[in-house]
């Protein structure tokens, strides 16, 4: 039997809503039952939300709806959440949309699966529709922010990878990189820091702003970041693992130039190896 929410969620909004106009939210999930709680709590926060029951339906909403974020459950009838996934990430229209997959306990590979395609966030079954809505307000917030008008932040450069956080690009040897809002966020956090390592879990808290959380998280979109920046994801070069430390990055025999300053190159703690 498949775990589901409470049914009924207490009155009063729930926390975690994005300030400005409303944003829509597709929560694809077969059970009625959690598809109802889960769009409930959406609404109360302020989001727009539509519902779909399968998976082709669910593309067919996507395209109409055009959903600032997708609530994706895995197990679906007609094609799976992950096939979903797949294809809203081959669509290539505009930037990709934010992904929060609904999964089972017993579901890791998928889970696993699922970050490697994309998808921004997962939350576990069962879970609290009130975490489930801070998890979104999370990958919204993240996904839209900008820096201060008044302060741009600076284009940075290594090599031919450059990164422009003000206008969320990246491109590396003059071709732009489809990169999601997370795999984005954890290249400019490591090119600002080159040269010094950090544990998943600091990553954790630092990229994803969790205190806690599945550390495989990051190991997956790390390996999905070396896929698009590296010559040779097997031999990465910029991203490199330390053993029994974490990842840092390696510019090479350059450094990084941030807007015309060369950024603080910091050596990693211990002089620890660094191997793929």
């Amino acid at each position: 039997m498949r775990p589901t929410t409470p049914p009924t969620p207490p009155p009063g909004p729930a926390q975690g809503p994005v300030p400005g106009p409303p944003r829509r939210v597709l929560v694809v999930e077969d059970d009625p039952t959690v598809a109802e709680v889960v769009t409930g709590y959406l609404s109360r926060a302020g989001y727009t939300t539509a519902h779909a029951a399968d998976g082709f339906t669910a593309l067919e909403r996507a395209a109409d709806f055009r959903p600032h974020l997708v609530v994706l459950d895995l197990m679906l009838p007609g094609i799976d959440g992950l096939e979903v996934c797949r294809r809203l990430r081959q669509s290539g229209e505009g930037p990709a949309v934010p992904v929060v997959m609904l999964t089972a306990r017993g579901e890791e590979a998928d889970r696993i699966l699922g970050l490697e395609l994309g998808a921004d966030d997962y939350v576990t079954k069962p879970f609290s529709p009130r975490e489930l809505v801070l998890r979104i307000g999370s990958v919204l917030r993240r996904a839209e922010a900008a820096p201060p008008a008044a302060a741009p932040a600076a284009v940075l450069r290594a090599g031919d990878l450059t990164a422009d956080p003000g206008g969320r690009r990246a491109h590396r040897a003059g071709r732009e990189l489809s990169l999601t809002a997370r795999e984005f966020d954890l290249l400019v956090f490591l090119m600002r820091h080159p040269g010094r390592v950090f544990s998943r879990e600091q990553l954790l808290q630092r990229v994803w702003g969790w205190e806690f959380g599945d550390l495989s998280t990051v190991t997956v979109h790390v390996r999905r970041l070396r896929e698009k920046i590296e010559a040779d994801p097997a031999a990465p070069r910029l991203v490199t693992t330390v053993w029994g430390a974490g990842y840092r990055f390696d510019p090479g025999g350059g450094e990084v130039i941030m807007a015309g300053e060369v950024a603080t190159h910091d050596a990693a703690p211990g002089g620890g190896e660094s191997r793929a």
